[in-house]
């Protein structure tokens, strides 16, 4: 009998364990080796994690202002719609569907299922159909709890952030114990400018980007925030510090306990780290990581689908997915229709593959949100903010993410030319699709509102018509 709405249910708490649980997942242990690979040694590589958390940091204060001033669900896609127009809002959702979004949840899924199977194989490795399975499992069990209640997946978000912590607490102690009584074998010789190859740097920040990816996703749920001019910067700047410190250090201690090629030839990092330095944790760890992934998997579908839900709402989505559960209150349509696309990236991609696929797409929109925060300062001057940065952090941000998508095509042009043409194929999308039905919404407004003029038209034309025919009458007469 009462009115069918997203219900205020995340508050400050739920809000950092969003963030945390989003940020804090698959990245961290599988990451190192992707940012080592591709930056060339151990000091290099520090210092992408650094820079990475100092550009999370960056785009996250610049979210937070968005978030303030644009009152609406929906993350990148409404920031892009309210700012830059409904063409490249749009382009970001073709994007996010059928590339971003499938192709993150995939890489999450897969390294859930390879440190859940991980201590029942050591020290072989786990086969990859069994990987795939318990992958989609994972996958499936997350997608069940979100479309049965948003209270429970903001719980279980809660308690899993804490098992995050734990894990990295239990990878970042017996490494500064070791560093302590002077294991800095590893640290010798730490910024090797022969194995730096410029060309490859993009690949080592999307690496280290995506374990900090999350940073966002309180803007995605706007709408179901408490308090949320107040609870969104504190919960973004409180939560990105304490992933930074935790990165950092976990870092520190891969290198400390494990050389350049073991990081590179593990397929789990954090796995190897515990076989060489906490055997009496081997089967606890890789538990405690799977775990932390599953969190990260609820994050991104709880996320996602108040994406769909909002851009349905905004007319460029169908209208099935901006309908809610009447008991239940959670956008189920929205919740259920991901899981196609997931199962296939799952069963057909690899991860560092699916990395470099999806990150070209993120960050160039993510660029374009903070460019559109720009915008929006310009337009609107009189606008009052309760959250406001110094310009230079959306300017510097957005050059930042536009040079190194750009850089990119240098380092890995295939996957980046798939990218690419993903988002470019939205194009007769939108026009033949979108763009012709807003059309007909403007001219139905347009008939709506002005029918009178209409009329006067037709009675003038019509008018005008009989004169003419009697001139034309009168002519032909006189000839």
């Amino acid at each position: 009998e009462e009115a069918i709405f997203l219900r205020k249910k995340i508050t400050l708490l739920r809000a950092f364990s969003l963030l945390i649980g989003s940020m804090v997942g698959s990245g961290i242990f599988i990451s190192p080796k992707g940012v080592l690979k591709n930056s060339g040694s151990v000091g290099f590589s520090l210092v992408v994690w650094f820079s990475c958390g100092l550009l999370s940091m960056f785009g996250a204060l610049c979210y937070a202002e968005l978030g303030t001033r644009i009152t609406k669900s929906g993350g990148h896609y409404i920031y892009i719609l309210e700012t830059l127009g409904p063409l490249p809002s749009f382009l970001f959702l073709w994007a996010e569907f059928f590339a971003i979004r499938p192709a993150n949840s995939a890489v999450v899924s897969l390294a859930f299922g390879r440190y859940m199977l991980e201590p029942f194989f050591a020290p072989c490795a786990a086969p990859v159909p069994a990987v795939k399975l318990v992958s989609l499992l994972g996958y499936y069990t997350v997608l069940t709890l979100n479309s049965w209640s948003v209270t429970w997946s903001a719980r279980l978000q809660t308690a899993l952030s804490v098992v995050k912590l734990l894990a990295l607490a239990l990878i970042i102690v017996p490494g500064m114990m070791l560093l302590a009584q002077g294991h800095t074998e590893h640290f010798q010789d730490a910024f090797d400018r022969q194995s730096l190859v410029l060309d490859k740097l993009p690949l080592a920040f999307y690496a280290g980007m995506f374990a900090y990816s999350g940073w966002f996703q309180t803007s995605f749920v706007r709408e179901e925030l408490v308090k949320p001019e107040r609870n969104i910067p504190l919960a973004v700047i409180v939560s990105v510090i304490t992933v930074i410190v935790g990165y950092m250090l976990t870092n520190v201690s891969y290198y400390t306990v494990l050389g350049t090629q073991d990081v590179l030839a593990s397929p789990a990092v954090a796995v190897s780290f515990v076989q060489r330095a906490f055997k009496s944790l081997i089967s606890v760890v890789p538990v405690l990581v799977a775990l932390s992934c599953f969190g990260t998997m609820n994050g991104g579908i709880f996320t996602f689908s108040r994406t769909l839900f909002v851009a349905s709402r905004e007319g460029q989505w169908p209208p099935l997915f901006s309908m809610i559960h009447i008991r239940r209150h959670t956008p189920l349509p929205a919740v259920m229709l991901m899981f196609p696309l997931v199962t296939a990236m799952v069963c057909i991609g690899d991860i560092y593959h699916l990395l470099n696929f999806f990150s070209f797409s993120r960050w160039l929109f993510i660029g374009l949100a903070t460019l559109g925060l720009i915008v929006h300062r310009h337009r609107h001057p009189e606008l009052h903010s309760p959250f406001k940065v110094p310009l230079f952090v959306p300017v510097s941000f957005t050059i930042i993410c536009l040079f190194t998508v750009a850089m990119s095509f240098y380092s890995d042009p295939v996957n980046i030319s798939i990218g690419c043409t993903m988002v470019l194929s939205g194009f007769p999308v939108y026009y033949l699709i979108i763009h012709r039905q807003m059309s007909d919404r403007c001219r139905n407004l347009f008939c709506k509102y002005l029918p009178s003029f209409f009329s006067t038209l037709s009675d003038y034309l019509t008018h005008k018509l009989q004169l003419l025919l009697e001139v034309v009458q009168q002519e032909i007469k006189t000839y």
